[in-house]
């Protein structure tokens, strides 16, 4: 999710997942979604006038204009900033794939660039690749609650990083974001209530009808699985093939459709206890090589986890130029995300840290030929969708103590996850429009879900659970490491992915797959299916 969500794209504003999501609260309004699902008022497609992106981009762009609240298409209209990659053998061509990355807050006309050439190579040959920024974010019309960026950086700035240690920075976290959910409600308080999951999804029906395609073909991660299952349940039968990767729960993210929040969205999902599992899997890996493929390895893993836990003592009484105990552990549960390089590059910050030294910092990804790469990603963005859609405690008196409780039973990232939602005891509103449940509404074909044993965001549990959820699901294993089985490999999945895409056809139950490079090895090439593509006859309608 930006829950987090992988800061591939992020590149101005960037903090992975949980760090920019902040969270719920506020002045309830109507749901406006249907017990039963059922669609708002017809709307017209919106026509897709598709250019290049710019001169010599292999990405085309367009401009979509949507009603804000699908319930009035009379009313006021929006932009969605769109992007499209042409399939590479137009003859055989199927359809349109579309991509969300997750979040909520990833600018897909920013990621699907970058994250393009992961795609399996008989995906890209077969479907248009389409994606978009969401309503509320990046380069469509977007929540902003900042005259400027230099204004948003110096709040940013003003606040403890990654998350806060004893009660003075306690008072500033808190404080810091009560004064954005003033400055937000004092902006656009009517965006603020439209830019729900369920928005998103009319959003995306649109789109699809926009293209020509009679079914959607989808491929979420993160976020967009809660993206994906709201669109299966609000339009079940115009479902062709939906893949979703790194799942969230349903019913943690919509707290069992009670506004009644106990724990927050991440303490729910379980996301502290999967970060601690992975760190662990880390430690033990790390400890398990040798300094030159792991850099903060101490001979043995257990070795290696006291090395760490005496570094992090180290840094709550002397920080290391401004990385503060707070600061390295955000980064390290971020860290995680990406196995290659990621964990290299984590253990190399690590190692900079015992030694005393500020890290380098990790180069940006290069700018995708795009006409806007570095759009403002503020953490209003993705605040405005996970506070606004998913029940979070109004009271920012209790996060210290649901901080106390999640450190017993996960470390020290359970005290990042609980204050990554935050953010959400003083925002403005709820969304109007959110969809609740059911999420068992028959899809005209089946949902293939694939979970990540150790993903330090959405947990392989969550995966389960939504493989349970839906009506009609297949779950895949992926015996790996990292967040997303798209930006951390395996031949094998990609596989599944591309038969399923193509021609329908779903693993077996119980298929597990195992990442293509294990961490702390030489990376090897991979894609396409199995070892690098080959014909599959039938396509799905």
């Amino acid at each position: 999710m930006h829950i987090p969500g992988h800061g591939a794209g992020r590149r101005h504003h960037a903090a992975a997942l949980a760090a920019t999501v902040f969270c719920s609260t506020l002045f309830i309004g109507p749901d406006l979604t249907p017990a039963d699902g059922a669609p708002p008022p017809s709307v017209p497609a919106p026509k897709l006038d598709w250019d290049t992106c710019v001169p010599g981009s292999p990405f085309d762009c367009a401009t979509a204009r949507v009603p804000l609240d699908h319930a009035k298409p009379g009313g006021r209209t929006i932009e969605l900033a769109v992007i499209r990659r042409r399939a590479t053998d137009p003859g055989r061509r199927i359809g349109t794939l579309f991509f969300n990355p997750g979040g909520p807050g990833g600018p897909g006309t920013v990621q699907m660039p970058q994250n393009y050439a992961a795609f399996p190579r008989e995906v890209r040959e077969r479907f248009d690749i389409v994606s978009w920024d969401p309503r509320g974010i990046g380069s469509s019309t977007a929540v902003k609650c900042f005259g400027s960026r230099e204004e948003a950086d110096a709040w940013a700035a003003g606040k403890p990083a990654g998350f806060p240690v004893g009660e003075q920075e306690r008072a500033e976290w808190t404080a810091a974001y009560r004064d954005l959910s003033l400055r937000c409600r004092q902006r656009d308080p009517e965006l603020l209530r439209h830019v729900s999951t369920a928005d998103t999804a009319h959003d995306l029906d649109l789109l699809r009808e926009a293209v020509g395609d009679a079914r959607l073909t989808y491929l979420g991660i993160s976020y967009g699985t809660i993206l994906g299952a709201t669109y299966a349940n609000l339009f079940p039968g115009k479902v062709r093939a939906m893949t979703l990767d790194s799942n969230i729960d349903p019913r943690a993210w919509t707290n069992d459709a009670s506004d009644n929040a106990r724990l927050t969205t991440f303490l729910r999902m379980g996301s502290d206890r999967s970060a601690a599992s992975t760190l662990d899997r880390f430690l033990t890996l790390c400890g398990s090589t040798t300094v030159s493929h792991c850099a903060f390895s101490a001979g043995s893993p257990q070795a290696t986890r006291g090395k760490l836990d005496r570094l992090l003592e180290r840094l709550r009484e002397r920080p290391v130029g401004p990385w503060t105990y707070g600061r390295t552990v955000g980064d390290v549960v971020s860290g995680l995300y990406v196995v290659q390089p990621g964990w290299t590059d984590l253990a190399r910050r690590l190692q900079d840290l015992w030694q005393g030294r500020v890290p380098q910092p990790t180069p940006l990804p290069p700018a995708p030929p795009v006409p806007h790469p570095d759009p403002y990603l503020g953490e209003e963005q993705a605040a405005a969708v996970f506070c606004g859609d998913s029940p979070n405690p109004r009271d920012p008196g209790v996060y210290h103590s649901l901080e106390e409780t999640a450190a017993r039973r996960a470390g020290d990232a359970g005290r990042f996850w609980t204050w990554a939602a935050e953010g959400c005891a003083t925002w403005p509103s709820f969304a109007a429009n959110r969809y609740r449940g059911p999420w068992n509404r028959r899809t005209a074909h089946p949902v293939l879900v694939v979970g990540t044993t150790y993903d330090p965001s959405t947990p392989y549990a969550d995966a389960r659970a939504m493989a349970d959820e839906l009506a009609n699901a297949r779950l895949l294993t992926h015996e790996g490491y990292g967040h997303t089985a798209l930006v951390n490999p395996s031949a094998c999945v990609q596989a599944h992915e591309s038969r399923y895409f193509i021609e329908g056809t779903l693993p077996p139950a119980g298929t597990t797959c195992r990442p293509t490079t294990p961490p702390f090895s030489a990376p090897r090439p991979s894609g396409g299916i199995a070892t690098g593509g080959g014909g599959l006859a039938g396509a799905l309608p």
